[in-house]
């Protein structure tokens, strides 16, 4: 009995990784695509035609 409960222990701590794997690969391409868009949209920035940083930091 107890070799069965590990069994489905590990099922289930390999699937709830699985599912959080999935879960940060969207997170990272949103992100991506955000940190793009970021910089192909940037505004000019203060003292002439220079390019400036959507980013504060």
């Amino acid at each position: 009995m107890v070799p069965l409960l590990l069994v489905l222990l590990l099922a289930l701590i390999l699937f709830g990784a699985g599912f959080a794997v999935k879960v940060l690969w969207w997170v990272a391409v949103v992100v991506l695509v955000l940190w793009l868009l970021g910089f192909v949209m940037r505004a000019p920035g203060p003292g002439g035609g220079g390019r400036g940083r959507w980013y504060r930091w």
